[in-house]
């Protein structure tokens, strides 16, 4: 666990080992209410929604076609979490 401070300009610096341990040069944040998640996402959005995808698709998909899956099952998981934070 690291406690860092926020800079009047808004920004927290991620500890090079935990860059380094996830490969991240950017993250997700999001706010779960009670807690803030930072979650790693890919320099190459097409390569994680191959990650993603990988054990959902046997053919060949366009990136379109990708990247219309991803943004779909992405407001699905955000839709249920700001149901779970609000009807819960």
């Amino acid at each position: 666990m690291w406690r860092h401070a926020i800079t009047s300009a808004g920004q927290v610096s991620l500890p090079a080992e935990v860059r380094q341990r996830w490969d991240a040069s950017a993250v997700l944040i999001e706010d779960e209410g009670d807690r803030l998640v930072l979650r790693p996402v890919p320099v190459d959005p097409v390569d994680g929604i191959r990650g993603i995808l990988k054990d959902k698709v046997t053919v060949k998909i366009s990136t379109d076609e990708a990247m219309r899956r991803w943004r779909e099952e992405d407001n699905a998981a955000t839709e249920r979490k700001w149901r779970e934070h609000y009807e819960g």
